[in-house]
């Protein structure tokens, strides 16, 4: 069972324009509205590709039922805490030119005893069975050691987590040892200390010094780079497979999901790396946070070419 964590959701709102002009106007040429926050975009990923999850996080207001009424008629179980307040609409402006102008809400405030709330209903579904995806940013008011908190306290139930956060969420998180994790190039430089490019043989050490604290997976986006996986007795690289992209928007979150659809369904770690690379590449053809189809899925992942890491 995979149990999506979303603790900051959102509509979100993508338009499209020619080009973005400051202080003019700006005419809209299309828009489109979708479920989002991250947690959501991987379980509507992994409804995509054919498996079940449980969404689950805070929810607030009119924004709150639109988006618990998509997972519905999606066919995504759904188990939200209620609050007061809003759940936010995220803006995001597409040029024509592939730029992208974030607009992005705060969300509501969350109190102390709705996280409690929130981490006991996790409990609740943790165990040898269970993977718990914690994924992005948190909401005003709630600790920043909240998925440190998880973790730690789903790990004694016996469930696994997969960990995609930055910042400071993602250093508190790993001291609770998440069982995998999917940073992008940019966050794990920045967790390592590099303020370069990082060469690959230090992204593949830094990769393997996660593994010496006890994460199983590591699972490194690069963008146009393509991707690194280690594991053990498994280090791969992956070229970026070649698409006709829309947005890069939501590609992590495909990659997110398609890691725990892979746990979930029990791949191989080949089988695991080609439906990584091609979920994330079919996630950028498409219009806003909305997921691959799992027939460009399958036919993209037998394009995936895999090699072994030339490191240290």
């Amino acid at each position: 069972m995979v149990v999506t964590v979303t603790m900051n959701p959102a509509i979100d709102k993508t338009v499209e324009i020619d080009e973005l002009l400051p202080g003019g106007l700006n005419r809209i040429q299309k828009v489109e509205y979708d479920a989002g926050g991250k947690g959501i975009n991987v379980s509507k990923t992994i409804h995509e590709l054919g498996g079940k999850s449980i969404a689950a996080g805070f929810l607030g207001g009119n924004a709150g039922r639109t988006i618990e009424a998509v997972l519905n008629d999606c066919g995504i179980q759904n188990d939200f805490i209620w609050v007061d307040g809003e759940t936010r609409t995220n803006t995001k402006v597409f040029e024509k030119s592939g730029e992208v102008t974030e607009l992005n809400e705060p969300g509501p405030q969350i109190l102390a005893q709705q996280a409690e709330q929130l981490i006991q209903k996790l409990e609740s579904y943790a165990g040898e069975e269970t993977l718990i995806v914690l994924a992005g940013s948190i909401p005003n008011g709630v600790d920043r050691h909240i998925y440190e908190q998880i973790i730690q306290r789903v790990h004694r139930r016996g469930a696994k987590v997969l960990l995609d956060a930055d910042g400071d969420l993602f250093r508190n998180g790993l001291k609770a040892g998440p069982d995998i994790i999917k940073p992008n190039r940019v966050e794990l430089e920045e967790y390592a200390g590099y303020d370069y490019r990082a060469s690959m043989d230090e992204l593949l050490k830094t990769a393997r010094d996660f593994r010496k604290i006890g994460v199983e997976t590591v699972a490194v986006s690069m963008g146009r780079g393509g991707a690194m996986m280690v594991r053990e007795g498994y280090e791969v690289i992956c070229p970026a497979l070649s698409v006709k992209a829309h947005s890069t928007v939501g590609a992590g979150d495909a990659m997110v999901a398609a890691l725990a659809y892979a746990w979930d369904h029990q791949l191989d770690d080949e089988q695991t790396v080609r439906l990584c690379m091609a979920a994330s590449a079919g996630a950028v053809t498409t219009i806003g946070t909305k997921p691959p189809k799992r027939e460009l899925v399958d036919e993209l992942a037998g394009q995936v070419v895999i090699e072994p890491v030339q490191g240290v």
